[in-house]
């Protein structure tokens, strides 16, 4: 045995270079995988540490869980990684070749197309969006009247497509949002069930999971088709938004980006933008449910900033501690809870030798509760953003280097934004009898069974 404790084994024809299971389980492990792909990452973790390798012939397959070693993954040596791995791959079913999905050189020249429409002056309309969806969603709850049962889980998600549609495309998208959120879930599952297996049926043959992603992706290429029709008969505005960007850039040869190029990045925003948000969003409040002292905590700042009239960027910057409740439930429950990475070259990680074309595992739900790192992390305690210093390598919601979400200050302003005005107006509990629901690893993490909390008007 070497100080990593490697068994001297083989799978098949791939020799261990890390720990990890011994025997030929593939099969089983595959079937634990699908089953409850959170435990089982878990007991791996715990039982070789901090590098392990899988019972996978090939590509020989790593789960990576110290910080320092996803530092030098994502942030030291991000070229040496790419994005070619059966994950992303099953999730371009969806969204095409767009930014979540490339890899260079089409990834760079779009990030840098994109990137103005991100810029931090375009957040202070943001937040007056933001206030436009809460608004008609703060009418409805109150209509309901006190101690109604509310689906948390598809407020947030229609909350954020609103916002998705106001921010990035300048286009009302609630009339759609039913529609383009159902199509958005329904072709997610589909790639969850592909990205878990090694092979799965071709596209084009008529399995019923085919049949859904077909009709999936035909709701949300109508919707595009709309967006960029109408957006070319307008005149661009002294503002460009995304999908303005999207039509008047040049790739590097001079030429104007395809209908299909679009597309895909209109999709990427979409699908990642609202679904990821809403996910955050909804584990925030099954969180400050379960602990009401931390949401009257909230509710105490919040009742000190934010005026009845209107919320802006500003006042989001005086809300630290409704910050460090978002970010507290990013840690415990990342939206992006696995991120996959195919080595280029020969590399070590943790000490153990990693060879070219090998598959790497990031699962941020294990880093953001690495014991180096994290005080009791099973812990709800947003303080700890406010008291400690946290390491930013060892906090990766958002991904970290290169590749680290584009979106990621929107995502942040959009969150405490919806998190603020509705505290500033209701109680959340639970039903009697309901606890926090356990998380079911799709693309994002979502509540298994959703999450339906009672809404209380504050007086």
């Amino acid at each position: 045995m070497s100080e990593l404790d490697i068994p001297d084994r083989k799978y098949i024809r791939t020799p261990a270079t890390a720990p990890g299971p011994t025997g030929p389980q593939m099969l089983p492990d595959f079937l634990e995988i699908r089953r409850d792909p959170l435990a089982y990452l878990n007991k791996i973790w715990r039982a070789f540490g901090d590098i392990a390798q899988f019972p996978i012939p090939t590509p020989p397959s790593y789960l990576v869980s110290h910080p320092d070693a996803v530092k030098r993954i994502l942030v030291d040596r991000p070229r040496d990684y790419s994005k070619a791995t059966i994950q992303y791959k099953a999730l371009s079913l969806v969204t095409g070749n767009g930014l979540l999905t490339a890899d260079d050189p089409p990834w760079r020249e779009h990030r840098l197309m994109l990137q103005p429409a991100f810029h931090p002056r375009q957040l202070e309309p943001l937040v007056g969006q933001v206030e436009q969806g809460t608004a008609r969603l703060v009418a409805e709850w109150e209509s309901l009247g006190a101690g109604q049962c509310v689906d948390i889980e598809r407020a947030m998600l229609r909350a954020a497509l609103e916002t998705v549609g106001h921010a990035l495309f300048t286009e009302d998208l609630s009339g759609d949002a039913a529609e383009l959120t159902k199509a958005t879930l329904d072709a997610l599952e589909v790639v969850v069930a592909r990205a878990r297996v090694p092979i799965s049926p071709p596209s084009w043959m008529a399995t019923p999971a085919n049949r859904t992603l077909k009709r999936a992706n035909a709701i949300l290429d109508a919707a595009v088709s709309r967006l960029i029709t109408a957006r070319k008969l307008e005149s661009v505005s002294t503002t460009p938004d995304v999908l303005d960007l999207l039509i008047a850039s040049r790739d590097s040869q001079g030429e104007p980006l395809s209908e299909r190029e679009i597309r895909d990045e209109i999709v990427t925003f979409i699908v990642a933008g609202h679904e990821t948000v809403a996910a955050a969003l909804t584990w925030c409040w099954a969180l400050l449910a379960t602990h009401p002292e931390v949401q009257r905590q909230l509710q105490a700042e919040v009742d000190s900033v934010v005026t009845p009239e209107h919320l802006t960027l500003g006042d989001l910057a005086k809300l630290p501690f409704t910050r460090a409740c978002v970010d507290e439930a990013l840690r415990m429950y990342p939206p992006a809870w696995l991120i996959t990475r195919k080595a280029l070259v020969d590399d070590e990680l943790s000490g153990a030798k990693i060879p070219a074309g090998a598959l790497v595992i990031i699962s941020p739900w294990l880093v953001h509760r690495h014991p180096d790192f994290w005080v009791d992390p099973e812990s709800f305690a947003p303080q700890r953003f406010l008291d400690e210093s946290v390491t930013r390598h060892a906090f990766i919601p958002f991904g970290n280097g290169l590749r680290l979400c584009i979106g990621r200050d929107f995502a942040y302003a959009e969150a405490i934004a919806l998190v603020a005005r509705i505290a500033s107006r209701f109680t959340l509990v639970y039903p009697e009898g309901s606890s926090i629901p356990s998380a079911n690893p799709s693309v994002t993490m979502r509540p298994i069974g959703g999450l339906h909390l009672q809404i209380h008007p504050r007086q």
